[in-house]
């Protein structure tokens, strides 16, 4: 065998000791896969709650209306065939037209997509072909397809740990590779669409309501609408291929009843505060363009027709900010949170005002109830700011280092925080320095401010080791007087001169101690 080929072989080769082949539930078919039905299960049932969270939390307005798509959805997976999973339901509070599945059949509906449905068969078919994607394991697939990509990024991450990259690199593509909710293949929404239409014939439902909602898709991906263009399109795509190959599929199969009545019945609330979410779409097109009193006056048309939604409530919180008045911005998130005490946004964004106003207990609260219900950078942020406040340094930091995994403005201040927190103890984390041979024989020291902030007095610890394991002698050095983050400086010691590389390799370098600036 040719040796270039042994080193990918001898992995997979593993992976099949290790995991062997799996079925395909949905098919018989034998495919590979990295993960487990139990650990599937398991992700989905920890990662559906804070996705729901992450995109407007349940639909509480009309609760008929969850009742309502949990009782077709599990009436579609008990004719699955995995009848046992622990399929739940879930209509959210987005008007995104969008509907997915979390492995385990953690499935959700976005209230935006049930205004696009005509009759109850429509529905029956989104439903039936995301039962398919988590019975058929979809998911597990694409994150075994995501391992394989890990295992590169690994490679990658080892060898950009030398240029500085390190963990940060590997992660950054293992993440990309590991979203369940990614693009759907081909081969599986065909396969989605066919079985879920054998689940619309086995539960009653008239099978050409999966052609009539891929015909509609594909018309409205022809006009180009942006909201289904990154929402359901994202990661179900339509194609004129699935339409037909829905509609020969249905043509063999028995009609069924389409119950438009019954459907039109079950939305007429959605119906009803269609204007009000319109609305609120053109206050928040008047919030990114600047204007809050604009956003004001299209938040009141809403609160008009719909005023128990929270987000209405919550968006005159950000338009108030918007025109310095925290106090009418306090009372507007406030008013969210009676509405929606289940939503973790409402109480980030009063934290967050009330922290801002040195309500410091009352931002706390806030800001703890939001992190309970979905971590985000800047609850960690301001949490970890409290925690420094009150002396709780340790505490700070693990709220710093989570808020520094985001991005943006907060992500580079929770960066700065975590630095001048972590290089009064540990500043060869952040100061690197190296050792090399100068062209006159003498020792050169490198010190590098990787940190975010600028260091001044900077000591070194330079040892002199007799082995591998033995410390023979220790001596510091001073060291740059002031680096300036991403700089760098060179300094020749005393040490004494050298013939060979070779000869210098037993001593070892650290950063012992650097002084921060007071930060603003």
């Amino acid at each position: 065998m040719n040796r270039m080929f042994k080193l990918p072989v001898a992995i997979i080769t593993l992976c099949f000791v290790l995991t062997g082949c799996s079925v395909n539930p949905v098919t018989g078919a034998t495919e590979f896969s990295l993960m487990s039905p139990e650990k599937e299960v398991a992700i989905g049932t920890s990662n559906y709650g804070p996705s729901q969270q992450s995109q407007g939390g349940r639909y509480y307005i009309d609760p008929d209306l969850q009742v309502y798509i949990s009782d077709i959805g599990r009436k579609l997976a008990a004719a699955s065939q995995r009848p046992n999973l622990p399929y739940e339901f879930v209509v959210l509070n987005n008007s995104t037209p969008n509907a997915w599945a979390m492995p385990g059949g953690k499935i959700a509906v976005n209230r935006g997509l049930l205004l696009y449905l005509d009759d109850e068969s429509e529905l029956a078919a989104v439903l039936g072909h995301e039962i398919v994607h988590a019975a058929a394991r979809h998911s597990a697939a694409q994150m075994t397809r995501g391992t394989f990509i890990g295992l590169g990024a690994a490679a990658v991450g080892a060898l950009g740990s030398n240029y500085g990259l390190g963990e940060i690199g590997s992660q950054a593509a293992q993440m990309g590779a590991a979203a369940w909710m990614a693009k759907y293949g081909r081969g599986d929404e065909l396969e989605a669409d066919a079985y879920g239409m054998e689940y619309l014939a086995k539960t009653g439902y008239d099978p050409y309501g999966a052609v009539r909602v891929q015909e509609a898709f594909v018309k409205l991906s022809e006009g180009h609408q942006q909201d289904f263009l990154s929402g359901l399109f994202a990661s179900h795509p339509p194609s004129q291929e699935r339409v037909d190959a829905n509609r020969i599929k249905a043509a063999t199969m028995p009609k069924g009843a389409r119950y438009k009545d019954r459907y039109q019945r079950k939305i007429a609330q959605l119906k009803r505060d269609k204007p009000a979410y319109d609305a609120e779409a053109e206050a928040i097109k008047a919030l990114n363009a600047k204007n809050p009193k604009g956003a004001l006056t299209q938040l009141d048309k809403a609160i008009r027709t719909q005023p128990n939604e929270s987000s209405f409530w919550e968006l005159r919180g950000h338009a108030w900010e918007m025109s310095k008045n925290p106090t009418n911005a306090e009372k507007a998130f406030t008013t969210a949170i009676g509405k929606n005490p289940d939503l973790f946004s409402p109480y980030l964004y009063r934290g967050i005002n009330r922290f801002e106003q040195g309500k410091k207990i009352g931002a706390k609260s806030d800001l703890e109830k939001s992190h309970s219900l979905l971590p985000t950078p800047p609850s960690s942020y301001f949490l970890g700011e409290i925690a420094l406040e009150s002396g709780d340094k340790q505490g700070a930091i693990k709220y710093f280092q989570t808020a520094a995994q985001g991005s943006g403005e907060i992500a580079k201040n929770a960066a700065a925080r975590l630095a001048v927190l972590e290089l009064a103890t540990a500043p060869y984390k952040y100061v690197l320095s190296r050792i090399s041979l100068g062209d006159d024989g003498y020792m050169r020291i490198t010190v590098k401010n990787n940190s975010p902030v600028t260091v001044t007095n900077v000591e070194l610890q330079l040892s002199e080791m007799a082995n591998a394991f033995l410390l023979e002698s220790s001596s510091t050095l001073k060291g740059p007087s002031q680096l300036k983050s991403g700089q760098q400086a060179t300094i020749k010691t005393r040490i004494g001169s050298f013939n060979e590389t070779s000869e210098i390799a037993k001593y070892r370098i650290k950063v012992s101690r650097v002084q921060v600036p007071e930060q603003p």
